[in-house]
C-alpha cells in the first residue's frame, strides 16, 4: 500500500510539473502565436491587394468638344457612359477581368482659359465611375476655340497612365472643327502619345467625308487607333423593358449596403444617390443599363465604402479612428463592427444577384425589340468606344463579350 501510495505521489508531481512545463510554453509561445496569426491576416490582406494590383486596365481619356454645338455630343456621352461600362464589364484578359479607370476633358469652350488652351481636365483616371457621370452631367457648352492637339499633348502628359504591356490605354477626342487648329501641332501631341503606348482614337461629330477632309482621320493614321464620324445631333433611345421598375427598387436598396467611411463618404454616398437620379431622370432604361454596371467587379468604390474598402484589403477596420466611422457604428465594439460589416456584405450579394437576373430577362426583352424594330445605321459615341477598344485589346490578348 505504501508503495503504491509513494508512487501515486511520484505521479502526481510528474503532471503537476509537467503541467507547468506546458502553461510555461503556452504563455511564453502566445506572443509568437498572436504574431503568426497577425501575419496571416495581413498576408490574406496583402493577398488581396495584390489581386487588385494585378488585375490588367483599361484606361481611357474621353476629350469632348464643348464648343456651342456641341450639346447632343454631350448628352451622347451622359446616356452611353454605362452601356460602355457594362460592354468592358465582360472583358477579360488570361480570365482576370480588368479594372477600368476613365478621365474626362473638355476643350474648345470659350469660357475656359485661353492660357490653358481653352482645355480643362474635369476628372483624373479614376476607377471611381460615379465621379465620371457627375463629371460629364456637369458639362456645359459655349464658344469655341477648338485645339484638338493641345487637349491631346495635356491628356498625355497630365494623366497618370500606366506603363505596363498588358493595360489598355486609349484616348477619345472627339469633336466637330478642323482637327489641325491651335498652338500644338496634332503630330507632336500623337508623338508623344505614341511614346506611352496610347492609342488616340477620333470622333468627328459630323459627316465621316467632312472629317476626312478636316484631319480627323489623319490623326488616327499616325496614332494607329480607329476613326469614326458620328451625328452628335442623334438622341439615343432607351427601351422601356417591364423589368426596369423591380431593377429601380433592387437598386435603390443596393445603396443602402453601403457603408461610407472617411471624410469624403458621406458625399460620396450622396453622389452616388445623385448619379442615380440622373439616370432616373432621362430614362428607367437608362438606370437599368446603371444598376447593371453597379454590380459588375468594375464599378469600386474602395476609397469611401467599407465593403468593397475591406473585400479588397484597403483598410483594416480596427484601426480607423472612430470619427471616420458612420455614425451607426461609432458605438460598437469591433466585434460588433465587423459583424455589421459582413452583414452589409451578403445582403449585397444577395441584391446584386436578383439584379443579375432581372437583368438577363431585361436583356432577352430588348434584343427581341429590337430585332421587330427596323434596321438603324446611326453611328453612337457608344459604338465609337466599343469598336475600338475591342480592336486594340484584341491585339493584347482581351476577350470581350457582347453586352445588351
Amino acid at each position: 500500500m505504501n508503495t503504491n501510495l509513494n508512487s501515486n505521489k511520484i505521479n502526481l508531481k510528474i503532471f503537476v510539473v509537467g503541467l507547468f512545463l506546458i502553461t510555461g510554453l503556452v504563455v511564453g509561445f502566445y506572443p509568437f502565436i498572436q504574431g503568426a496569426n497577425a501575419k496571416t491576416t495581413h498576408t490574406i490582406e496583402q493577398n488581396s491587394q495584390l489581386t487588385t494590383m494585378m488585375r490588367p486596365k483599361i484606361q481611357l481619356a474621353i476629350l469632348l468638344d464643348t464648343s456651342s454645338s456641341m450639346s447632343g455630343l454631350i448628352d451622347q456621352a451622359r446616356n452611353q457612359l454605362w452601356q460602355v461600362v457594362n460592354e468592358f464589364s465582360e472583358s477579360t484578359r488570361n480570365g482576370v477581368k480588368p479594372l477600368l479607370e476613365v478621365a474626362v476633358y473638355e476643350y474648345g469652350n470659350s469660357g475656359l482659359s485661353g492660357a490653358s488652351g481653352y482645355t480643362r481636365q474635369v476628372t483624373d483616371l479614376t476607377s471611381e465611375l460615379d465621379q465620371v457621370s457627375e463629371a460629364l452631367f456637369s458639362l456645359t457648352t459655349n464658344g469655341g476655340d477648338e485645339y484638338c492637339g493641345y487637349a491631346i499633348s495635356t491628356a498625355v502628359a497630365n494623366l497618370q497612365w500606366s506603363d505596363s504591356d498588358s493595360d489598355i490605354r486609349a484616348i477619345f477626342i472627339a469633336g466637330n472643327e478642323p482637327f489641325t487648329q491651335g498652338p500644338v501641332s496634332f503630330k507632336q501631341a500623337i508623338a508623344s502619345a505614341q511614346g506611352k503606348d496610347i492609342a488616340v482614337n477620333t470622333i468627328h461629330a459630323g459627316s465621316y467625308e467632312a472629317g476626312v477632309q478636316s484631319g480627323w482621320e489623319q490623326g488616327v493614321l499616325l496614332a494607329g487607333g480607329s476613326y469614326m464620324s458620328l451625328d452628335h445631333n442623334h438622341q439615343v433611345a432607351h427601351v422601356v423593358a417591364p423589368q426596369d421598375r423591380k431593377i429601380a427598387e433592387l437598386n435603390a436598396k443596393l445603396n443602402d449596403t453601403y457603408i461610407p467611411y472617411g471624410k469624403d463618404g458621406a458625399e460620396k454616398a450622396q453622389r452616388q444617390i445623385m448619379q442615380d437620379t440622373k439616370s432616373n431622370g432621362i430614362s428607367l432604361g437608362l438606370l437599368a443599363k446603371r444598376a447593371k454596371s453597379k454590380i459588375s467587379s468594375m464599378y469600386r468604390n474602395t476609397s469611401w465604402d467599407l465593403v468593397d474598402a475591406l473585400e479588397e484589403g484597403e483598410v483594416d477596420l480596427d484601426e480607423l479612428d472612430e470619427d471616420q466611422l458612420p455614425a451607426e457604428m461609432r458605438s460598437m465594439d469591433e466585434p460588433s463592427r465587423e459583424k455589421y460589416v459582413a452583414k452589409k456584405a451578403r445582403e449585397r450579394e444577395e441584391i446584386k444577384s436578383e439584379i443579375l437576373d432581372q437583368s438577363k430577362e431585361r436583356e432577352d426583352y430588348v434584343a427581341a425589340a429590337k430585332a421587330a424594330a427596323p434596321a438603324t445605321t446611326v453611328a453612337t459615341v457608344n459604338d465609337a468606344l466599343g469598336a475600338a477598344i475591342r480592336k486594340q485589346g484584341e491585339k493584347k490578348d482581351y476577350v470581350f463579350e457582347t453586352a445588351e
